[in-house]
């Protein structure tokens, strides 16, 4: 898959994938310390990653390329869909409406998100409270996708909200719970068994506790152009891990096959 284009669609004989997109969000710390991020929890029946702590995101759908086409016409149209498809997907999960030109309030923001959860789409949801999209506040990161059939090809964005004041509530039909925490709490958490965190989650996470800003990941970003990433089984040591190539700018590449969560 190393071969494959790095954003645009699976060529006709690669896997037959799920287009899909993830946003991590940054808000700065009350407290000075490291970046906070917000993940959400699934709701165990879901049938990918249920019951584990993720960021926000989802497939992208066909309104959300036709979005796309719209107002990033210059972009390519896979990475374009997919910033669309992780902005209507936050306001749906979270009912937080990020990368708008103009500040939201919380209340337009929980409106806006009754009118998409009725209408499935949202360009009508923009034409509606008259919101121009920056979806360029949304930073490519990394690009995910095992190699089978019916797997997630799954574009990570980071953006930077800058305050903490934010309100966010869960989309109950998919999620359970809602929280901030620092990538290093985190996966805090995740040792303590207090979240359960699927593979690239875990891998992100380490990623993203080298990050003392929003600065650092964009400079960090930059030093890393995005390729597709997938996981492969290695023996080390006498048994299998799951391990990712180098050079993506992750400091963890694997961790052993026993301890692996994958969705």
């Amino acid at each position: 898959m190393s071969d494959y284009p790095p954003h645009g669609p699976m060529p006709a004989d690669g896997p037959k994938v799920v287009p899909a997109a993830t946003v991590v969000i940054f808000r700065r710390s009350r407290d000075g310390g490291p970046p906070e991020l917000l993940m959400v929890q699934r709701a165990e029946e879901m049938r990918f990653a249920g019951g584990a702590a993720v960021f926000p995101g989802g497939r992208v759908d066909p309104a959300d390329r036709e979005l796309a086409a719209r107002i990033l016409p210059d972009e390519d149209p896979e990475v374009a869909a997919a910033r669309i498809a992780g902005i209507r997907e936050t306001l749906e999960e979270t009912g937080l409406m990020i990368a708008t030109s103009a500040p939201v309030s919380a209340q337009d923001a929980a409106a806006a998100r009754a009118m998409l959860l009725e209408v499935g789409a949202l360009a009508p949801v923009l034409d509606r409270f008259g919101w121009d999209l920056d979806p360029r506040r949304l930073v490519l990161f990394a690009h995910w996708c095992p190699p089978h059939d019916k797997a997630f090809d799954t574009r990570f964005f980071v953006t930077d909200l800058g305050t903490g004041a934010v309100d966010v509530t869960i989309d109950a039909t998919e999620n359970t719970r809602l929280f901030w925490a620092s990538a290093a709490r985190a996966l805090e958490l995740a040792d303590a068994g207090e979240i359960s965190v699927i593979f690239p989650t875990r891998r992100n996470l380490d990623r993203l506790a080298l990050f003392g800003s929003f600065d650092e990941a964009l400079a960090q970003i930059a030093r890393h152009p995005v390729r597709r990433i997938h996981a492969n089984p290695e023996p080390r040591d006498g048994e299998d891990w799951l391990m990712i190539p180098d050079g993506h700018g992750y400091p963890v590449l694997g961790q052993p096959m026993r301890t692996v969560r994958r969705g």
